[in-house]
């Protein structure tokens, strides 16, 4: 059987020498891609003035590009993408209508207005134009300017759409990116990217990109590349494992941007029970939550806190909107959630388990490894709650809110909410125990570039942010001229 080959991706030039053989994730797929021990030269940028013909374009020359990308990435037309898109349902922790589904949407990540928003809503496109002045108090004028930034990204490869959001981000910021593929997501950035060299093989955002493949890990490649005389920023997603790995090289001068693993929670306050169509309104929804791309995001929820009520009636109202869930998960459009491409053993192991008492558990579903909905019939989670994946959530009946809030912490991402009545009581709250998003209950995979991510704002924190300050003593205090004590 033939090899698939992932090329090397140099700025500009596509490379498909000095092939080696390496495994995606899990073993499902093997694929040859160039050594890139070979290339470690070539990798780094070198001299930061290179980044200087991106400033010979304006903002709308750059929109200008996106949008002629994205008119490209229309998946029927493009042979990248749907090459990519084959590959990847053998390396992808989804199914394929799901990764189908994604590939088809990256097209409308690049419209005009999109871009747009996602710029004036975090950095501001006057400060990516050139230097903002002000006069500040003592009467020195301030300039400031946001820069790009030669950076590197050890992108997850859970959702196709972040290499191109990566792509995107280094675009507006006039940075040169190098991309390090993700083992399950080993096409998708070499498919855009050879989509760039096709459309403007000499354009200045084409050649600030480089997509490469190499095993996480290694650390005679990592060592020499990962210097800050190559590199000024590390955008790291991934598990713990990979961004504790990363740590190891942030020195001075070089700086760590991590966008590491989260676990997401929902919370259903007590007015969702107070008519059928609420019910089933707050369970079609939570069901969305927990099923978008199969729960493999840091956004779907895994653990719901539902104040039910945790008399005998109140866990009857749990189990029947339990139910409800597990019926509006199955129902999920196939683009959105199917069942599992494998259901995980252990998980398997600790849901079965629970089937046997059904004095502190209620397991709906699960049995042909589908997904399942756990309704625990005491005030706390299952014990193996940092385990939920493929679609099983579970449902903890509460009598207050505020009982769920020692479960938050630094590792909870988005909590979903409902109804949007309960969130003025919440909002201000979570926060301060952790949580680094609150968004309506249905809603939690529907990321926007606008907001910020992570508790970050990562395309700021991209940027290099320079001062230049202006003053005189005829309009600044001199510090050489102050008075002797």
């Amino acid at each position: 059987m033939t090899h698939p080959i992932a090329p090397l991706v140099i700025r500009g030039e596509v490379i498909t020498d000095n092939l080696i053989e390496v495994g995606g994730r899990g073993g499902d797929l093997a694929f040859l891609t160039p050594d890139a021990h070979q290339y470690i030269d070539r990798l780094p940028l070198g001299n930061p003035a290179k980044l200087a013909d991106l400033y010979a374009l304006s903002f709308e020359d750059i929109l200008d590009y996106c949008v002629a990308l994205g008119e490209r990435l229309e998946f029927s037309k493009n042979a990248y993408l749907q090459e990519a898109c084959e590959l990847s349902y053998r390396t992808a922790p989804t199914t394929p209508t799901i990764v189908r589904a994604s590939y088809m949407g990256l097209q409308h990540l690049l419209s005009r207005e999109l871009i747009t928003e996602m710029v004036e809503s975090t950095v501001g496109v006057k400060y990516l134009e050139g230097w903002v002045p002000q006069t500040l108090l003592d009467g020195t004028e301030l300039e400031v300017r946001c820069f790009g930034a030669r950076t590197l990204h050890i992108v997850a490869g859970n959702a196709v759409a972040l290499s191109l959001w990566t792509i995107v981000r280094n675009m507006v910021l006039r940075s040169d990116a190098i991309i390090k593929a993700p083992s399950n997501d080993p096409f998708t950035a070499l498919a855009i990217a050879r989509t760039m060299i096709d459309m403007a093989p000499d354009h200045p955002l084409t050649r600030h990109l480089t997509v490469a493949y190499w095993k996480g890990g290694d650390q005679a490649l990592e060592q020499r590349l990962y210097q800050p005389q190559n590199l000024e920023k590390i955008v790291a997603w991934g598990g713990f494992a990979s961004i504790k790995h990363v740590t190891r090289y942030i020195q001075p001068g070089l700086e760590l941007i991590s966008l590491d693993p989260k676990r997401s929670a929902s919370i259903i306050g007590k007015d969702a029970f107070a008519n059928e169509a609420s019910m089933r309104d707050a369970a079609v929804r939570l069901a969305s939550d927990i099923g978008a791309i199969n729960q493999k995001g840091c956004v779907c929820a895994r653990t719901v806190y539902v104040q039910s009520g945790t008399d005998e009636e109140g866990l009857e109202r749990l189990n029947a909107f339990g139910r409800y869930v597990y019926d509006a998960m199955l129902g999920l459009p196939n683009s959105l959630s199917t069942a599992p491409r494998s259901y995980d053993r252990n998980l398997k192991a600790h849901v079965d388990a629970l089937r046997l008492d059904d004095e502190w558990y209620r397991v709906i579903g699960g049995q042909d490894g589908e997904g399942a909905i756990i309704c625990s019939q005491i005030p706390e989670p299952v014990p193996f709650a940092t385990l939920l994946d493929d679609r099983t959530a579970n449902l903890v009946p509460v009598d207050e809110l505020s009982e769920m809030l020692d479960a938050v912490d630094a590792y909870t991402q988005t909590v979903g909410v409902y109804p949007e009545s309960i969130k003025d009581q919440l909002k201000d709250v979570l926060p301060l125990y952790g949580a680094q998003r609150i968004v309506s209950l249905g809603y939690a995979a529907a990321m926007k570039f606008a907001a910020p991510q992570d508790a970050i704002e990562p395309l700021r924190r991209m940027g290099k942010w320079i001062s230049n300050q202006i003053a005189s003593p005829e309009t600044t205090p001199a510090p050489w001229l102050r008075p002797s004590l």
